[in-house]
């Protein structure tokens, strides 16, 4: 199982952007998946999740995240829209096969004020 992400870069506040992990292996497996982020000094945080039921947020990004996948494209997205200085992070991609769980190699989002 690998797992690629791609998408960051440098962004003003207010604008948007829209992450992408492209994932090899079993996909229809990873029956939940997850972005994470962490900013340096910071503890690695969760960002969003999506299993085959439901889509869950963290607070500071609820209204302005969305998380999907696309089952024939084996891809995780994430849509950023209103970005803040605060969302600025490496972000990566999680996905959970039978309790393990599998991580991206992250990509960077700078928020400019």
């Amino acid at each position: 199982v690998q797992l690629q992400a791609c998408g960051g870069g440098l962004v003003q506040a207010g604008g948007s952007l829209r992450l992408s992990c492209a994932a090899s292996g079993s996909f229809f497996r990873m029956n939940v998946m997850t972005w994470h982020r962490q900013a340096p000094g910071k503890q690695r945080e969760l960002v969003a999740i999506i299993d085959s039921r439901s889509t869950n947020y963290a607070d500071s990004v609820k209204g302005r995240f969305t998380v999907s996948r696309d089952n024939v494209k084996n891809t995780l997205y994430l849509q950023m829209n209103s970005l803040k200085p605060e969302d600025a992070a490496l972000y990566y991609c999680n996905a959970v096969i039978d309790s393990k769980a599998y991580w991206g190699q992250g990509t960077l989002v700078t928020v400019s004020s």
